[in-house]
């Protein structure tokens, strides 16, 4: 039977990171992956991260226009019923919120 997980992620980061460690490490195809915005607008999250915040040396200024219009939802359908705690897993290492199964 086919599951699908959702959540919530405040950063791109952490939604992407989250995507990596499933393909590598859980063998999740990424056709089965779909990260979304929460709402109508692009977002980066909720908080800057990542590229999205201040850049080192040698760039000359901090960066202040990240597009933070709600959270990233990353979304996994599984046909493997087996790998259901592997997501719950990466979900929760990277700080998923809102967790909803359907």
């Amino acid at each position: 039977m086919a599951t699908t997980l959702k959540a919530h992620f405040e950063t791109r980061r952490d939604a992407d990171m989250t995507v990596e460690r499933l393909v590598q490490e859980f063998g999740v195809e990424r056709t089965d992956i779909f990260v979304t915005t929460t709402g109508g607008e692009n977002s980066a999250g909720e908080e800057t991260a990542g590229s999205d915040g201040e850049a080192g040396q040698p760039a000359p200024e901090a960066r202040d226009d990240a597009a933070l219009h709600g959270p990233i939802e990353v979304s996994v359908d599984l046909e493997d019923e087996g790998k259901v705690a592997d997501v719950r897993s990466a979900f929760a290492e990277f700080g998923a919120a809102d967790l909803a199964e359907g």
